[in-house]
């Protein structure tokens, strides 16, 4: 599994998720490294960016609200899309993408590592288009 987030100026750092569950607490942990680090890259402040997740209730935990009160990403700023809604879901169109890209790679079955390596090589082409 894989984490990852997108802003309007191309995508942010990803998190590979390595035995593909995640609960509330990896969530937040997540969120204050892998999303606070895309924020810096591209200078933007938590204050002023809109954050967008579905209703799994990892996103919608007590603990994930806490972390973003504490780290000032304002409520009116966060949505929660619905589950399993992909055409409303913007990264998903990035998604698509990255596995289209992967599967036309034609060395593409060795191992972990060399996945994750991949990813990250293909997630660093993408632009804003």
């Amino acid at each position: 599994m894989l984490w990852g987030c997108m802003t309007w100026d191309g995508p942010g750092y990803g998190c590979a998720i390595e035995d593909g569950t995640m609960k509330a607490s990896d969530y937040v942990h997540i969120l204050s490294t892998t999303l606070m680090d895309s924020l810096k890259y591209y200078g933007y402040q938590q204050e002023s960016i809109y954050f967008q997740h579905d209703s799994d209730p990892k996103h919608t935990s007590k603990l994930a609200h806490v972390w973003f009160k504490e780290n000032g990403l304002k409520e009116e700023h966060t949505f929660s899309w619905p589950a399993q809604s992909p055409d409303l879901n913007p990264i998903e169109y990035l998604w698509y993408h990255l596995k289209l890209r992967l599967s036309l790679d034609e060395d593409r079955d060795k191992g972990l590592h060399d996945l994750w390596s991949r990813i990250e090589k293909e997630c660093i082409s993408f632009t804003k288009k």
